[in-house]
């Protein structure tokens, strides 16, 4: 008899267990009702329904990312090689992997600068924004503009979230994820780029310099 209510007692909290504790979501669709997709669990922690907590943050070594356009293009229609100072702005956010982009001021974007402040005593920035201006120079026949690599930096950790009632049959759940966004310049020893590159013009855009108001002009266009 000792024995038979040992075993009801211990199967009782094995299933407490079990209800509380959810296992690892992922990015792959649910199945079954009980099994959330790894997307509506970070609804819930971006809406505040989960009551989500960014578990052991673990922030990488910083790299630069890839060069991207940040100006506007420079146009040489005339017989030699010309200079021209031009404005550029860049913004470039952060995403992570089983949600796309972090939202600045969102809910999300909270939870983990303040976890990655609380363990490194680092601010975490969603999103940087740099603008300046640069001298581009272009031969005649080619198309010039401004192109800016930023550092980057991943963040890897475990989402967990707490309900007040069971969902899809737990109190909680745990999400892994990485979070990809700007980096401060000299992070690691590395900084960001700013260069200026330059093409021959296409048979297209030769037309625009023998017609119209662009002919023997040094133009710009997005």
């Amino acid at each position: 008899m000792t024995k038979n209510r040992t075993l009801r007692y211990s199967s009782r909290t094995l299933a407490m267990t079990a209800t509380a504790l959810g296992v690892i979501a992922t990015a792959v669709p649910a199945a079954a009702e009980e099994q959330p997709t790894a997307e509506q669990i970070m609804a819930d922690c971006a809406s505040g329904e989960g009551k989500c907590t960014f578990n052991s943050p673990q922030v990488g070594r910083a790299y630069l990312g890839e060069p991207h356009q940040v100006s506007e293009l420079l146009y040489n229609c005339t017989d030699s090689a010309a200079a021209q100072s031009m404005s550029w702005a860049d913004t470039v956010g952060s995403s992570h992997s089983v949600g796309g982009s972090v939202t600045a001021g969102g809910g999300i974007e909270g939870i983990i600068t303040a976890s990655v402040t609380a363990t490194y005593n680092y601010t975490w920035q969603s999103s940087h924004t740099e603008t300046s201006s640069f001298t581009v120079n272009v031969r005649p026949g080619e198309v010039g503009w401004i192109s800016r690599a930023q550092v980057m930096q991943q963040i890897t950790g475990t989402w967990q979230t707490h309900y007040d009632d069971p969902k899809w049959g737990h109190y909680y759940w745990f999400v892994p994820d990485v979070v990809t966004g700007p980096a401060p310049n000299g992070t690691d020893g590395k900084h960001s780029a700013v260069v200026v590159k330059s093409r021959k013009m296409t048979g297209e855009e030769k037309k625009l310099c023998s017609t119209g108001s662009t002919q023997h002009k040094l133009f710009t266009r997005s």
